[in-house]
């Protein structure tokens, strides 16, 4: 395939065009740098199957030649950065998304939508099967992250609708692993760099709340199953727009076009989380309580019974072996001792 990647250079936009690549595709990956790194994608620089385009997705969007994949994985993603760049992170999600899926009409491409767990807000259901519609407050500090993927999903279904799209929409569960930046604002970073520097690992309420971890090598390859997957019908009839069955496919919770959660269902509490940094560093450090954010979950933990069905995924590194690997990481890249 000839594949194009936006947000390519972000820490899962790199490791995601990292494997196509693997796999023999070639990959045009597309970021503005607002909260990627060119660090990121150094090792593909070169490569004559890479190319590296500068730009960002929410303006005019054109690509020379032929295209099978189109992956809109734009956006800032930690809670730190679209709480820096919230006008940007609803652009992205809206124009951003419009603009992309645009080029996948023009070029008859597949399309794949990075939407998030966070659609589901602060969830009264655990786990969150695909079904469940979610408790998000639009206008709180959190809602323009929520509600710009929100959207961006609702799109990419209407294009799938009336155009007959080939869409695919992953809801991405919390992901850690090589690549994230030091001072993203998240969980699994901020307690390394904490432990590894000897400081306070900062927890936020009572650290009761639980979240549900996936390393980004399961996550990337449960991406590309879903992106690989083949659809249901046939999506190039030009009358798929006034055609019942295109609803009716697209509304279907077990449909291909439908989301579909992929993450770790290992739940643990933010306080576990924290404690077994510290072990796995042998850090010296301590625990502090901060206030709880706005709106911060109680609860996050995928159902992915979908996934195991349809894509025959799961996860496969233990949240342990997952922090093993990250820790070695942060020592190296970021000269972190202990």
């Amino acid at each position: 395939m000839r594949v194009l990647v936006t947000g390519g250079a972000g820490f899962l936009g790199s490791h995601l065009c990292e494997s196509l690549i693997q796999q023999g595709h070639a990959v045009i990956c597309l970021d503005n740098l607002l909260t990627g790194r060119v660090e990121n994608i150094s090792t593909l620089l070169g490569h004559p199957k890479f190319s590296f385009v500068h730009y960002n997705v929410c303006d005019y969007l054109h690509v020379d030649g032929d295209l099978d994949g189109v992956l809109h994985f734009a956006s800032p993603a930690s809670p730190q950065d679209y709480l820096e760049y919230p006008i940007a992170t609803l652009k992205v999600g809206a124009l951003g998304t419009h603009k992309a899926l645009g080029l996948a009409i023009a070029k008859g491409a597949r399309f794949l939508l990075a939407s998030t767990s966070e659609v589901y807000g602060d969830p009264m259901v655990n786990p969150q099967p695909e079904t469940y519609w979610g408790n998000v407050n639009p206008v709180s500090p959190r809602g323009v992250y929520d509600e710009a993927k929100r959207f961006a999903e609702a799109l990419t279904t209407a294009y799938h609708r009336f155009h007959g799209l080939d869409t695919r929409i992953v809801r991405i569960f919390n992901t850690f692993g090589p690549r994230m930046r030091p001072n993203d604002g998240r969980v699994v970073s901020n307690f390394i760099v904490q432990a590894l520097k000897g400081e306070a690992l900062t927890v936020y309420g009572e650290g009761t709340q639980t979240r549900s971890f996936c390393y980004v090598d399961d996550l990337v390859a449960g991406i590309l199953a879903l992106l690989q997957a083949q659809p249901e019908a046939p999506t190039r009839d030009t009358q798929f727009h006034t055609d019942v069955r295109m609803a009716k496919i697209a509304a279907n919770p077990e449909s291909i076009h439908a989301p579909t959660n992929i993450g770790n269902p290992q739940e643990l509490t933010v306080l576990d989380i924290a404690q077994m940094v510290i072990k796995l560093t042998d850090s010296s450090s301590t625990i502090t309580k901060q206030p709880l954010p706005i709106d911060d979950p109680k609860v996050r933990r995928p159902n992915i019974d979908k996934a195991k069905t349809l894509l025959t995924w799961e996860p496969k590194v233990t949240l342990e072996q997952g922090l093993e690997k990250t820790i070695a990481y942060f020592r190296s890249e970021f000269n972190l001792v202990k």
